[in-house]
């Protein structure tokens, strides 16, 4: 019996180092990698690069009084349409004290002075009927007569300019009712009804009563690197994004790239502006943010690989062809000659057909 139990032991000790050799050459073993294929493709390539910016109109018109005084009334509000020359406020005249007590004086005199000259008439009228004088001098005082009862009017005009910014005759000019310029939207109207405002003159801008933009003629306002502004022109296509409309894309045309750069956040960047075109069925608000997509290069109908695939050795690029599949992979080192990128894809110009299949990732062991 305790023979047995030896040669069973000794048969299992046996085993055991029979096995742990077995494992220990296969541990020593190199393993054999194994690799994903891929294969070209015919596809169209695009590199482009994006600019942040705004859409806004293409001009936003301030309107300021052409004179200074507290608004009366205020007819608009922001958001409505409004036609050139629709009223959008009134001001009211605030006279200054030392202008009134000059242009009341100025009354009172040309009230004398019509006066007298209407007495000085009267007598050179009644000695001309008697012939008495001549003709050439009854002339002058019909003149002078005249000329007094201009001043008189003036005088009264001026009256009331200062007081109420405005005269009977040239009610349908008042510069107290302030209208809209051109035809547009009201963006905003920053003031409200007993708010002082001045007219523009040398020294200040004036008080913007509204402003009023044509929102059927936008422009894209952004920023783009000087990395890439090298490579776009005047007339480009540009593809353009809005954040607060999603899923809608839209149309523009490169129209102005800065010729000086800014200085943002360690970068220089140039400022672009693109023309846009909107559908009569979008409404588009002033400042929405946007994204510009340019395309700076394109290339249809081209063989290309991921770029991943690619092996950069200086100023040469390679890949490793399939040779053979079985019993395990075997693979070629080949020059190949590129074209452009578009960051995932890249053009292949020489030194691969589409029906070879390339060396791609490392498949892991599972």
């Amino acid at each position: 019996m305790k023979k047995y139990l030896k040669i069973a032991l000794l048969v299992i000790i046996a085993i055991i180092l029979v096995g742990t050799f077995v494992f220990l050459y296969q541990k020593s073993q190199p393993k054999v990698a194994v690799y994903e294929t891929i294969t070209p493709e015919v596809t169209d390539l695009e590199k482009s690069t994006v600019a942040t910016g705004k859409v806004e109109p293409r001009d936003e018109i301030l309107i300021k009084p052409q004179i200074s005084g507290i608004i009366d009334e205020v007819y608009k509000e922001a958001g409505q349409s409004v036609k050139k020359g629709e009223v959008l406020a009134k001001v009211k005249v605030i006279p200054e004290l030392g202008q009134l007590n000059s242009a009341e004086s100025r009354v009172r005199l040309a009230g004398i002075n019509a006066a007298q000259a209407e007495t000085d008439f009267a007598r050179v009228k009644k000695l001309y009927a008697d012939k008495l004088i001549s003709r050439e001098e009854y002339e002058k005082g019909e003149v002078a007569v005249k000329q007094a009862r201009e001043e008189k009017e003036t005088a009264k005009d001026n009256l009331e300019i200062i007081k109420e910014g405005i005269t009977k005759n040239s009610a349908s000019f008042s510069s107290t009712m302030i209208r809209s310029t051109i035809d547009g939207l009201i963006l905003d109207i920053p003031v409200k009804m007993g708010n002082s405002v001045i007219m523009s003159n040398t020294f200040n801008d004036g008080t913007t009563i509204a402003t009023v933009a044509n929102m059927n003629d936008l422009i894209f306002r952004g920023n783009i690197d000087e990395t890439e502004v090298g490579r776009i022109h005047e007339g480009m296509s540009v593809k353009l994004t809005i954040g607060a409309l999603q899923n809608l894309t839209f149309n523009a045309i490169l129209e102005y790239i800065s010729p000086k750069g800014v200085e943002n956040n360690g970068a220089n960047q140039f400022e672009i502006k693109a023309a846009i075109t909107v559908p009569d069925t979008v409404k588009i608000r002033s400042g929405y943010s946007a994204n510009a997509e340019i395309v700076l290069q394109h290339a249809k109908k081209v063989l290309s690989v991921p770029e991943s695939a690619i092996e950069f050795s200086g100023d040469s690029t390679f890949v490793y062809i399939m040779t053979d599949s079985i019993p395990q992979q075997k693979f070629k080192r080949t020059q190949i000659k590129t074209g452009m990128s578009d960051g995932i894809k890249i053009e292949i110009k020489k030194g691969l057909t589409a029906k070879d299949k390339i060396r791609g990732a490392e498949k892991k062991a599972k």
